[in-house]
């Protein structure tokens, strides 16, 4: 008897945490009933058994008019489409609850993907006064030679949004929490502010909202539900989790599947199939387990570090004193709508703010030197506890004078948390600290 017929409950009828782990097995990209474990391509092409087929193939690729998810793709060349890849971009989407994902080579490739096909030279996208270091320098360095130009605001303030948007805005970009400072952006206000704007706009003029869930996570936060059009993830933080695979991914309307893998393939900034297996086997399928850990240590150690009296300030969503808890608790929830503040911390020391982060660098050096199970490295969400300067180092991008005057602290300390126990992870903090 077939096992699948055999089931009690519908596919639709069991939990998300569930659904990361057993994934797509009924999809069409390639049909793996048999495969307790989903199998990887390793072929840069793909035989054709006639002209005809090739032709057909390249006529089907990213065409409006071919149903995906019933129809089995032609697959010619690993730039265009193969399948391990697409099994996880049907996975990711189904994590995101969107209609549609298509993956890139890093979170950076999606991030110009995404922002390349919605603009063209004349347009203008309107970015939240802090962004990820490369990301800014993106949209201050590159996309002005294409003619895309970016204006930086507070999107914290509604109002600030109203007065930049102009008849040439088409994007509205930013990262919630924000790296590195874990503020929030209200998702849901700014699309009602955009659904007001767009009222008097033909469709070809329509603003899009733009997300970078990097840090929450589709398992703490999912954009498109609060209202985002798109929700981009970088798979080499917690999504991957482990540290092994770089990679990128962009979810939103079915409508922008076929823009979105032409621009890809032309842009060349492609997902490979070994990555995709990992991300696919490995890092979805964990998620959930990893990031209910993480942040039961991540509160642990927020409490710690805020209790301290060489701490000034400790930024975390999970914490009673967090600015923005509202917003926190409405914003970001778990599949099943509870608190879910993910598993980054932003601190910063006493004293830093007038000695230009000195006691910050010395604080980190020293667990670069003595700590056994806190790593200093960029990158962040995976099993390993990774602390870093982002002031120096992630968003060095950014001018000094530009980073203080948005806000930014040179004695700001990024932490994120990995799997490892609480109390090795506060007992090396507090060494560090006692030596500072």
């Amino acid at each position: 008897m077939n096992h699948v017929k055999s089931r009690n409950k519908r596919k639709d009828e069991y939990r998300m945490r569930t659904h990361l782990i057993h994934g797509n097995y009924e999809s069409k990209k390639w049909d793996y009933d048999h495969h307790v474990i989903p199998p990887m391509t390793c072929s840069a092409t793909y035989r054709l058994s006639s002209a005809h087929r090739g032709a057909q193939g390249f006529f089907e690729f990213a065409s409006d008019s071919m149903d995906f998810v019933k129809h089995v793709p032609i697959y010619i060349y690993d730039r265009l489409e193969e399948p391990t890849r697409g099994m996880l971009e049907e996975n990711l989407a189904y994590a995101e609850q969107g209609e549609m994902c298509v993956t890139f080579a890093s979170g950076m490739a999606a991030i110009s993907g995404t922002l390349g096909m919605l603009c063209e030279s004349g347009h203008e996208i309107v970015a939240h006064q802090v962004l990820y270091g490369c990301t800014y320098s993106l949209m201050t360095h590159w996309l002005p030679r294409f003619g895309i130009n970016t204006i930086f605001t507070n999107l914290k303030k509604i109002e600030e949004l109203r007065k930049v948007v102009t008849p040439r805005t088409r994007v509205i970009y930013f990262e919630t929490p924000v790296n590195p400072d874990l503020s929030l952006i209200d998702i849901g206000a700014i699309r009602k502010t955009i659904d007001e704007l767009n009222m008097n706009r033909p469709s070809d003029k329509q603003i899009r909202i733009v997300v970078d869930n990097t840090f929450a996570t589709p398992y703490s936060q999912r954009p498109l539900t609060l209202g985002a059009d798109f929700s981009i993830h970088s798979l080499t933080k917690d999504i991957g989790g482990f540290g092994t695979d770089m990679g990128g991914a962009v979810i939103g309307p079915q409508k922008y599947y076929s823009p979105l893998l032409l621009y890809r393939k032309d842009f060349g900034g492609v997902l490979s199939p070994k990555s995709a297996w990992n991300f696919l086997v490995y890092g979805l399928p964990t998620l959930s387990t990893r990031m209910i850990n993480q942040q039961k240590t991540a509160y642990r150690v927020a409490q710690f570090l805020q209790s301290h009296p060489k701490v000034q300030r400790v930024i975390y969503p999970g914490l009673e004193t967090y600015p923005q808890l509202e917003l926190a608790k409405h914003q970001m929830t778990n599949y099943e709508g509870k608190f879910s503040p993910g598993a980054m911390i932003y601190f910063v020391l006493n004293g830093d703010s007038e000695q230009e982060g000195h006691r910050a660098e010395k604080f980190i050096d020293y667990i670069a030197d003595h700590s056994y199970c806190i790593t200093l490295a960029v990158s962040l969400g995976q099993m390993r506890t990774l602390i870093e300067s982002p002031f120096s180092m992630t968003h060095a991008a950014l001018p000094s004078e530009e980073k203080r005057k948005r806000g930014m602290e040179p004695g700001g300390i990024r932490l994120s948390i990995g799997l490892e126990d609480w109390h090795d992870l506060i007992e090396d903090l507090q060494h560090a600290l006692d030596h500072i």
